[in-house]
């Protein structure tokens, strides 16, 4: 693999890093700039945003006809770990969760009306969009086989009662997907549908406090009571909704892995420029090595993480799923993201505990990173289901010219 980038990457790379820090990190010591779930208040978002499309930094993810930049997936995670050196970034360029995700899975599979209905004015910034997959006990979680909403065919409408929870973003959401099993078949029995906030049939219970920050649009348990959904809102095809999870899912858990990364360089960062500055007992901390140690250790797993992300963004870029690769990368970047924050508050001391950094933030968000898209100790057992499938071949090179599986 050729780790270079283009100068056109580099130079669009140094834009959204004059960008983050000339106006997004500013804000992050203005307790104003917040709204009252810990991220970004709307009216700023909406004048930062404004600001990132007449800067041509908008939707980098996209297709240019859709209305993005184009990139690849290597090129986004130079990109989006450049943006997460805020902890405002992604959402400025619309490049958050869930809305990242839920558009290029529009993109990859909607029909042309579907995109011109539901993908465009999420990609235009006009509304916001949720994921709806999760269950509660005894529903699917990780195992969607599980799953216990149901929507039954009745003529040209599909009818779906059951229930969701931990959905990102369903607050202040307009544009839903929603996966319901369809049949009792193993392989064909899930199917993606597209519904608004506005249809009847369905309610938010409540927001459920989290430990967080939230996105916007909080993580809610949705009930639904006869959703009348048409036909035509199938995404995908009938029964081919684990298909449309697999094409969500895999790129959003690398992206979020993308965006991870900024924030545990971020870490480092204020911990270094403390520990240079600090003194205690006739030196600096930064001259103390065990201080040394802990920032040393973090360049290193940051650097792993990097290659880890890059080498799955790669293997999609290629045409493959990418499936260990990006577990790997998965596991390995959300634990790292928690000991960075971590260890750069240690480092800060009781300036890292307080709001004088965004440290704290960075810390309670970081508890997800390892249950959100997979749990840790999902994403090894498939690592492992690989390697007993796989044998020594789960570490084999490609050959140039040769064939390569889509594993």
């Amino acid at each position: 693999m050729d780790f270079r980038i283009s100068p056109e990457l580099e130079s669009l790379r140094l834009e959204v890093a004059r960008f983050v820090e000339d106006e997004i990190i500013p804000l992050e010591s203005d307790p104003q700039a917040y709204d009252g779930h810990g991220n970004i208040a709307e009216p700023l978002l909406e004048t930062l945003r404004a600001k990132a499309k007449e800067s041509g930094l908008w939707c980098p993810q996209l297709k240019a006809e859709t209305g993005g930049l184009g990139l690849s997936k290597t090129g986004m995670a130079v990109l989006y770990e450049t943006m997460n050196r805020s902890i405002f970034g992604p959402v400025v360029f619309n490049s958050a969760a869930p809305d990242d995700g839920n558009m290029m899975v529009l993109e990859a599979l909607g029909t042309p009306d579907q995109k011109e209905r539901w993908l465009k004015p999420i990609v235009e910034g006009k509304v916001r969009s949720a994921f709806a997959m999760t269950e509660p006990a005894p529903g699917g979680g990780s195992d969607p086989s599980m799953m216990l909403t149901r929507a039954v065919r009745d003529g040209n409408e599909w009818v779906v009662n059951g229930r969701k929870w931990y959905i990102t973003g369903a607050e202040a959401a307009e544009h839903f997907m929603l996966l319901a099993k369809t049949s009792d078949d193993e392989r064909r029995g899930h199917t993606c549908f597209l519904f608004h906030r506005d249809d009847p049939g369905w309610r938010i219970i409540r927001r459920i406090p989290i430990m967080g920050p939230e996105e916007h649009g909080g993580h809610c348990e949705l009930e639904f009571t006869g959703l009348r959904i048409p036909h035509e809102n199938i995404l995908g095809e009938e029964g081919r909704g684990i298909k449309v999870v697999q094409t969500r899912l895999g790129p959003a858990r690398l992206t979020h892995c993308m965006r991870w990364l900024g924030l545990a360089k971020r870490c480092v960062e204020i911990a270094k420029e403390y520990a240079e500055h600090r003194e205690g007992f006739g030196v600096t901390l930064i001259d103390r090595e065990s201080v040394q140690l802990m920032i040393g250790d973090l360049a290193m797993q940051i650097e792993i993480g990097r290659l880890l992300v890059m080498k799955a963004a790669w293997e999609i870029d290629q045409g493959r799923y990418a499936q260990k690769e990006i577990s790997m990368a998965k596991v390995h970047v959300a634990n790292l993201l928690h000991l960075a924050a971590d260890r750069a508050i240690q480092i800060n001391g009781a300036r890292g505990y307080s709001n004088d950094t965004p440290l704290e933030w960075i810390y309670r968000y970081a508890r997800q990173a390892r249950l959100v898209d997979g749990a840790d100790e999902v994403h090894k057992m498939l690592l492992n289901r690989h390697l007993s499938n796989l044998g020594t071949d789960f570490w084999k090179w490609d050959v140039e010219g040769e064939a390569a599986d889509h594993a």
